[in-house]
């Protein structure tokens, strides 16, 4: 008798799925292309599946009567159809699927290692767009130029080829393509947002704070760039621009050129993109006309990327994509920096001269990515496996303080696999996937001088991290995200000899040390967890904790190394706990979100400019902000956007877990950038002819520091005055396949200092700002 009461459950539930039908189908896009990842449900019942790579699905134990079937997918406009089922009947139910228009709440996010909606992520997140991308390309190719606008809490620009101190949320973030890390937090030589051509991006996602779905580095969050896909039913298309750009306030020598050639197209199984840029500019001038020093400077810099993606569809269920990217930007210039005077308020400037050293920027950075896409057949599971291999090498400008002079150089080489899988979860009350996979990676970085002497010795470093991301969305209001991610890492430094330096304040020379390496071993297991509840769109709020690993800049301690084994060097990792609470409302065509962060880790890595060189302090640290975002389609042709940005930050100097010591300090500019306000305007003068675009920059005042003993600032510690940029585009369309663009970087020719120039309050640092320079592009699309 027991046994019967054990099994009767099972023959009532095998009687239910007897008496229920099916639902299966293939959903394609208008082009013709598989739809892969498109969510169907059947609204009444809350039951859903995710189409293969090849668009197909099947719902299976569909209770008998009259469905109304729902496919949708980010990017593209919703459909439904309805249908009637029968007990035991298969009923076929097919989908096309039109692009929709562009819509912040319809961006397909992958920062994340899976494809979902930018209104189910617990935590923010902020996305630029190819529009975007093109109109910005039209005033300036700096790209961390382009992000300060639209990025809130990442801290402004200095528009030069280095982007140290332009941080976000206080710490640094880590910079990728396509997945692929650029970044080298081994020795962050500061120059990775400019690691490609921003002529080649689709698409920028910035996850904001601490976070370790991509691995090592990303303590502030991610930038992730997206590279170009195509996106038509043709097997030819073509986009070439010619431009030239110049200086609007001393037109002598400041002329520069641009050429780029996109080719795109994808027909039956292959698809393909092929890019190639090239770019030289002329002298850069300030507001009062004069040339701007050559220190990270972009003027007179030859630059060039190429840019080729291959993708075929190798079956109905797998398809494999090859891209490849170089990217190089050299600057070759007559001028030598003259030393300004930050306490006097003397300008740094430029004089004519032969440069001492070899030409400074990326001499080449190389992206190698293979990735694998599909379903595996098992349980409706889609994989993506990649192989990549990434190298660098950024030179910097040559230095005094090394003996008889030098020029150093960040080498760093990248090897590794991911694999992420995602399996959809078929629960009674709600909808979940799980994803889960492997990182491996390898990488090896150092600085030496360009004259082949080690100052950084060699870093080895190995990664193995397993990670998995859940994800359970209730009444399909409620989603709730968490997920683990274990780090095993191990670096190698060999036996090295420190090398002799010369204090650039005294002139005094520092000897080198013999150091013994040995290995340093880092373990962390972090975690994160989000909620979020879209009660209505006029309001969907969120909470989120989530953890970054990241290894102190380890070379950064190894070469000003003052003992004589590295097992004695702090070089202990940063675990970051970030905790975040936002929200999204969207009345009629304006989204406004609002978000207020904490992040604090027991060890920080705070650089800190000492008797000539720089130092590592570790201390404990907290930074807390607020972020505020507004977007509308004011009319038809009227679009707009608002951003508020304020972070600050303490170090608890006496390691005693409070804040507010007379002992604690706030932490640098280097670290902290002052509140920023930024605006842009779109606006289409004529339909399908004109387009305005005006964009504002404003850099709010910071000043934390008193004087020291010279009635000067230490370094970092310099106080930020407020100036305000604007600059703007204007596009016009000649026919279907010709537009011309103007665009005018510094509109209202500012004379200001870049925030960087005064927070540094270094002499060799205090740089004026670009002053008004043009950009004129033709584009020719076939």
């Amino acid at each position: 008798m027991n046994r019967i009461l054990v099994f009767l459950p099972l023959l009532i539930s095998l009687h239910v799925v007897a008496q229920t039908g099916t639902i299966r189908g293939t959903i394609t896009t208008s082009n013709g292309n598989p739809a892969g990842f498109v969510t169907v449900r059947l609204d009444k019942f809350s039951t859903g599946v995710v189409t293969n790579a090849t668009g197909s699905y099947t719902i299976e134990n569909v209770p008998g009567g009259l469905h109304t079937v729902t496919a949708s997918f980010v990017g593209y406009n919703t459909q439904t159809k309805e249908i009637t089922s029968t007990d035991g009947q298969i009923v076929t139910v097919d989908f096309v699927l039109t692009e929709a228009e562009a819509n912040l709440s319809e961006v397909v996010v992958s920062a994340s290692r899976t494809k979902e909606s930018i209104d189910g992520i617990p935590s923010s997140v902020a996305v630029i767009g190819l529009k975007t991308l093109q109109d910005n390309l039209d005033i300036t190719t700096n790209l961390g130029s382009i992000l300060e606008n639209r990025v809130p809490g990442l801290a402004p620009s200095a528009g030069l080829s280095s982007n140290f101190g332009q941080t976000l949320r206080g710490r640094n973030m880590l910079v990728m393509v396509d997945g692929v890390p650029q970044s080298t937090p081994l020795r962050n030589g500061g120059m990775d947002i400019r690691a490609l051509d921003p002529s080649v991006i689709e698409r920028v996602e910035v996850v904001k704070g601490a976070t370790a779905i991509y691995g090592n580095g990303a303590a502030g969050g991610l930038i992730n760039y997206f590279t170009r896909n195509p996106k038509t039913g043709k097997l030819i298309n073509s986009h070439t621009t010619i431009g030239t750009s110049g200086s609007l306030t001393n037109k002598a020598n400041s002329m520069g050129g641009r050429v780029s050639q996109l080719l795109y197209g994808d027909k039956g199984k292959l698809s393909y993109v092929l890019g190639g840029v090239y770019e030289q500019t002329g002298e850069q001038k300030d507001a009062a006309g004069d040339v701007l020093p050559p220190i990270y400077g972009l003027g007179e810099t030859d630059s060039y990327n190429a840019f080729a993606k291959i993708g075929y569809q190798l079956t109905n269920q797998h398809k494999v994509q090859a891209t490849y990217n170089v990217y190089s930007s050299r600057q070759t210039t007559n001028y030598l920096t003259v030393n300004g005077d930050y306490k006097n308020g003397i300008k740094t400037s430029a004089k004519l001269g032969e440069s001492q050293g070899v030409p400074q920027g990326v001499r080449g950075n190389h992206n190698l990515n293979i990735l694998f896409t599909g379903n595996t057949g098992v349980a409706n599971t889609s994989y993506d496996v990649s192989a990549y291999y990434q190298s660098v090498d950024n030179v910097f400008f040559y230095s005094t303080a090394f003996v008889d002079g030098g020029v150093s150089r960040v080498l760093s080489k990248k090897k590794g696999v991911r694999l992420v899988l995602n399996t959809p979860l078929k629960l009674s009350t709600a909808d979940a996937s799980l994803t889960y996979g492997l990182d491996a990676q390898r990488d090896i970085t150092s600085q030496p001088l360009v004259d082949g002497r080690i100052w950084v010795p060699e870093m080895n470093m190995q990664n193995m991290a397993p990670f998995a991301q859940a994800r359970v969305t209730f009444f399909e209001k409620l989603i709730l995200k968490g997920g683990l991610r274990y780090e095993k890492v191990r670096i190698s430094v060999d036996d090295y000899n420190t090398l002799p330096s010369v204090n650039v304040l005294s002139g005094a020379v520092t000897p080198s040390i013999k150091v013994k390496g040995g290995d340093l071993a880092y373990n962390p297991l972090v975690f994160n967890l989000g909620l979020r509840y879209n009660v209505s769109p006029y309001f969907s709020p969120y909470i989120s904790f989530s953890q970054g690993f990241t290894v102190s800049d380890v070379g950064l301690a190894l070469r000003a190394a003052r003992v004589d084994d590295v097992a004695k060097i702090n070089t202990k990792a940063v675990i970051v706990d970030s905790y975040e609470a936002g929200f999204v409302s969207k009345i009629g065509t304006l989204r406004f979100e609002a978000i207020g962060y904490v992040s604090e880790s027991s060890l920080g890595s705070n650089s800190v400019f000492q008797n000539g060189s720089f130092i590592v302090v570790r201390a404990p640290e907290r930074i807390y902000g607020l972020e505020l975002t507004a977007d509308a389609q004011l009319t038809k042709n009227l679009r707009a956007g608002l951003n508020y940005s304020y972070v600050e930050g303490k170090l608890d100097a006496n390691d005693d877990r409070n804040y507010n010591g007379p002992e604690d300090e706030y932490l640098p500019g280097a670290r902290i950038a002052p509140p920023m306000l930024t605006g842009n305007i779109n606006y289409t003068l004529l339909p399908n002819k004109l387009n305005l675009l005006l964009q504002y920059t404003g850099i709010m005042k910071r000043n934390r520091f008193a004087k020291n003993s010279n009635n000067s600032y230490d370094y970092s510690k310099g106080p930020v005055k407020a100036y305000n940029l604007f600059s703007t585009a204007i596009n016009y369309q000649f026919s279907q396949s010709t537009s011309l663009s103007l665009g005018i970087e510094n509109l209202f020719n500012e004379d200001y200092y870049p925030a960087r120039s005064q927070w540094t309050a270094l002499n060799d640092n205090y740089i004026k700002g670009s002053g008004a320079a043009y950009r004129l592009t033709l584009h020719i699309k076939m």
